[in-house]
């Protein structure tokens, strides 16, 4: 069984951003970027996820009509899916993943590019599996910061 790994590096109340990898036994097969919505409490439609460790499983979406990766068991929270996005803007607590970072926009936010593309070689990296495991690190928890601004 694969195990994919996020390891969000940026974030705030609009967006996180990471680094995605997945993992075949002790290897690293796939390297991507990360973009999701910010933390908000983990309500439902504006906040990432809780960083976790969480089943993920491969099923049909009839939103999207196609096989996508779905993360399960999220408190208070479903449809929680991989699926290709450039903003954090189009994603309801969803993961996307990108080639680079770049301010596509210029709204001073980063955003990911080429994200079909980069969905499209994870789904070739996490092959004909149909059951994974997730695990979401926070490198730097900003809960546990104080601001000053």
């Amino acid at each position: 069984m694969k195990t994919v790994v996020v390891i969000r590096d940026i974030g705030d109340e609009k967006q996180q951003l990471g680094v995605c990898y997945v993992i075949d036994g002790k290897k690293v097969i796939f390297k991507s970027e990360s973009i999701e919505r910010g933390w908000v409490d983990n309500k439902k439609n504006v906040s990432c996820v809780p960083a976790e460790m969480y089943p993920l499983k491969k099923e049909y979406s009839s939103r999207f009509k196609k096989e996508l990766w779905e993360l399960k068991d999220v408190e208070g929270r479903s449809e929680c899916k991989f699926h290709a996005a450039n903003y954090a803007r189009q994603l309801n607590g969803c993961i996307a993943l990108g080639e680079t970072r770049v301010d596509m926009d210029k709204d001073g936010y980063y955003d990911v590019t080429n994200s079909r593309e980069t969905m499209r070689k994870f789904h070739k990296a996490m092959g004909n599996d149909r059951d994974a495991v997730i695990i979401i690190e926070d490198l730097i928890k900003f809960d546990e910061y104080e601001k000053e601004i």
